[in-house]
């Protein structure tokens, strides 16, 4: 049930969060993430902390991407911090051009 879940909210043309509301890494992707601007529906941010399955589903993350942290998906690029370095990089930008994600 949580590999159908996260499976049917990842998808290759948007950048989907996994977030939990009390993870300051999940607060400081979603910060990077605001400097952009994302086309109507590319930028999907999934609450997972009151989910029954919350383990389940960072267990999954774990088979898929090496890591249970939150901040996951198809093309996963680590949690909070990766996020912040690849902003800073300038590299974030042209990952995001590269699916069409910004406006």
């Amino acid at each position: 049930m949580a590999q159908q879940f996260v499976q049917s909210r990842i998808k290759g043309d948007k950048v989907v969060l996994f977030v939990k509301p009390t993870c300051t890494f999940c607060h400081t992707a979603r910060k990077v993430l605001s400097a952009y601007k994302f086309k109507p529906g590319r930028l999907d941010c999934v609450d997972i902390g009151g989910r029954s399955d919350t383990g389940a589903i960072q267990d999954y993350f774990q088979e898929l991407t090496g890591a249970r942290t939150v901040i996951r998906g198809s093309e996963c690029v680590g949690g909070g911090s990766n996020v912040a370095d690849l902003h800073e990089s300038g590299k974030l930008e042209g990952m995001l051009q590269s699916i069409g994600a910004l406006e």
